[in-house]
C-alpha cells in the first residue's frame, strides 16, 4: 500500500499547516488526491462511485471541515435532484474507507490527510474557520487514553479532538485588535 498523503487545502497551505504536516508528502492537486483515493478503493475491492468521488472532491476543494448540508447545497448546484440521504450515504462510505473524518465538535467532515493509511490520531480543530490538523503522536495518544481510563472512562470513538484557534485565525485576530 502506498504511503502518500493528500492535501486538503485548495490554496497554498499556511505555515502552520505546513508545520502540522511536516514530513508528509502531498499530491500536487485535488485530481492527484482523487486518483490516489480511487486506486486505494480499488485495492480494497470497493468503488469510488461518481457521487462518492464528487463529495470527496467538494471536501478537497473546501480545504476545511464542511457540514453535510453545505455539501448538499453544493451538490444541488451540480445535480439539482440531490437529497440528504444521497450525500449521507457517500459520507458514510468515505468514513468507512478512512478517506474522511467526522469532526464531532463542529458536526462536519474533513478529508483525511493520508488517503491510504488513515491513522485516526488526534484532530486539532480551529473553532473559528474549521481548518483541521491531524497529529500522529502514538505515544501521546496512548498516554492520554491511559489517563482517561485511569479516571474511569472509556473513549466513545477512535479520534480525539482538540479545540483551538489556528495560526491564521490567531494572526487575523491580532491584526483586528
Amino acid at each position: 500500500m502506498k504511503n502518500a498523503k493528500a492535501s486538503v487545502a485548495a490554496e497554498k497551505p499556511s505555515p502552520a499547516h505546513a508545520r502540522a504536516h511536516a514530513g508528509h508528502r502531498h499530491p500536487a492537486s485535488p485530481e492527484a488526491a482523487l486518483a490516489l483515493a480511487d486506486a486505494y478503493c480499488r485495492e480494497r475491492g470497493e468503488k469510488l462511485t461518481p457521487l462518492r468521488r464528487k463529495v470527496l472532491e467538494l471536501l478537497l476543494a473546501s480545504g476545511r471541515a464542511t457540514k453535510a448540508y453545505s455539501l448538499l447545497d453544493e451538490m444541488r448546484q451540480i445535480h439539482p435532484g440531490s437529497a440528504p440521504p444521497t450525500v449521507y450515504r457517500a459520507l458514510d462510505f468515505l468514513l468507512s474507507a478512512g478517506l474522511v473524518h467526522r469532526v464531532e465538535s463542529i458536526n462536519a467532515f474533513t478529508v483525511c490527510h493520508d488517503l491510504t493509511q488513515c491513522q485516526h490520531g488526534m484532530l486539532v480543530v480551529c473553532q473559528q474557520c474549521g481548518s483541521v490538523a491531524e497529529l500522529h503522536q502514538p505515544k501521546l495518544r496512548e498516554a492520554l487514553i491511559a489517563q482517561v481510563e485511569h479516571a474511569g472512562y472509556r473513549l466513545a470513538g477512535e479520534e480525539i479532538e482538540l479545540k483551538g484557534l489556528c495560526a491564521d485565525c490567531q494572526a487575523a485576530q491580532a491584526a483586528s485588535n
